[in-house]
């Protein structure tokens, strides 16, 4: 058994159509699916819900839920906000810049351009809090690839002995050869 893709992935929003017309506007993802029942099908618990699924490309769907008789929606306060995030890939680094400028041309906060090493990415919240990241590949993607391949195991080893950075991680932050 393998699993063959994801389906969609789903996340909690304040208003399903703010957040359509939002994703629609600064990422220009497609509005493509809306489910609304009063109860939820798995629990037959009444729940009445709001289901909206956007096109993030080449078959990947970003979903939401608006659940207007829960509390308000709320963060894990042990986990920093940059840690839980959604990335989407874009093609290059001139479109990512396009992105920044277009974002904030909208008054979103960019942070970034960050370099990776292996990508670069721009993060910002939509306006549910969650946080996004657009990354691009870097000119040097494949050879920086063969290199973290080629250690992987041994990285998460260290990392499971010391919990710090293993020594073969300065080269993911290294100027690629170019």
């Amino acid at each position: 058994m393998k699993i063959a893709r994801i389906h969609h992935v789903a996340y909690r929003c304040n208003d399903a159509k703010e957040t359509v017309l939002w994703y629609g506007k600064m990422l220009n993802m497609d509005f493509v699916l809306a489910i609304a029942e009063n109860e939820v099908p798995s629990t037959k618990e009444p729940d009445p819900y709001m289901h909206v699924f956007l096109d993030a490309g080449h078959g990947n769907v970003l979903a939401f839920f608006e659940l207007p008789t829960r509390p308000p929606m709320g963060r894990d306060p042990n986990t920093p906000t940059w840690v839980q995030h959604i990335a989407f890939k874009v093609r290059d680094r001139a479109e990512l810049l396009e992105f920044k400028a277009h974002l904030e041309a909208h008054g979103v906060e960019v942070l970034g351009v960050t370099d990776h090493g292996v990508f670069h990415s721009i993060y910002f919240f939509d306006p549910n809090g969650h946080r996004v990241e657009l990354a691009c590949p870097d000119a040097d993607e494949a050879t920086q690839l063969a290199q973290l391949d080629a250690v992987k195991w041994e990285m998460l080893e260290e990392w499971s002995r010391t919990k710090r950075a293993p020594r073969h991680a300065a080269f993911l932050h290294a100027e690629p050869s170019r």
